[in-house]
């Protein structure tokens, strides 16, 4: 099943209508409508390409927990071309790009960079994302020539300059047990009701990574809009009855 990226993102449905609404385990709540949305990705595409000469065969490694920056981040990776490796991302069929057991990222976007050993950081160019929405930079100590996304990624347009034409043969996921082509996103994709409010506990796993970006893409297509909030909330009544939303179909 085919699925026109850059048709759902550049210009998706819903337009100043909600799209993405995140609750934090924190009690945060940010509501991104669609057009926020894909400004948020054109200003990161612009990033990826003109800082990484991202395209087709970059592989970027988003090393983030669920959240509504770990969504643009993929959508904006794709809009290049490029592929998103999630967790080790050890499937076998991406054996082109394994060296040393896992594929080798170009690019590591994470919220905890001193996590990442010697060998990452010498091998791919390093993007620190600090997860809370109002933050404007990173909150700890840097890498060695690691870029701050709460600094860099609002400087770029919002409008997206140059992107090398995707290939559709070329690498969009790379997960645990498996790897996707860009011209299979569409069956990759989750299949949801069209314009629906859609509620969605999430618990922060890297299998709930995949099944979060899986369920952007079936909403960008369906013109739904997604409702994420912790599963370990006490009264999920208390999101679902104000934002109008209804629990994900199981």
């Amino acid at each position: 099943m085919t699925l026109s990226l850059p048709a759902l993102i550049d210009s998706p449905a819903l337009g100043p209508r909600p799209f993405l609404t995140w609750y934090g385990a924190d009690g945060e709540r940010i509501e991104l409508s669609a057009t926020v949305t894909a400004n948020w990705v054109a200003k990161t595409t612009n990033l990826l390409v003109e800082e990484f000469d991202a395209g087709p065969g970059t592989l970027v490694r988003v090393d983030l927990p669920v959240h509504w920056r770990t969504a643009v981040w993929a959508l904006a990776a794709w809009r290049t071309g490029a592929g998103v490796v999630l967790g080790e991302g050890s499937a076998p069929s991406a054996a082109s790009s394994v060296s040393d057991g896992g594929p080798r990222a170009d690019v590591i976007v994470t919220d905890r960079p001193a996590t990442l050993d010697a060998t990452e950081l010498a091998r791919a160019e390093i993007v620190a994302q600090v997860l809370p929405s109002l933050a404007r930079a990173f909150d700890g100590e840097l890498p060695p020539g690691a870029m701050d996304a709460a600094r860099a990624v609002g400087s770029y347009s919002d409008v997206i300059g140059y992107v090398p034409p995707t290939d559709p043969a070329a690498t969009a996921v790379v997960a645990a047990s498996h790897a996707t082509a860009h011209s299979d996103l569409g069956s990759w994709a989750t299949e949801l009701p069209a314009s629906a409010r859609l509620a969605v506990p999430v618990d922060g796993t890297s299998r709930d990574v995949e099944d979060l970006l899986q369920l952007v893409l079936g909403a960008l297509r369906a013109s739904s809009s997604l409702v994420l909030y912790p599963e370990t909330h006490p009264d999920p009544s208390r999101i679902l009855t104000p934002e109008h939303a209804t629990p994900l179909p199981r």
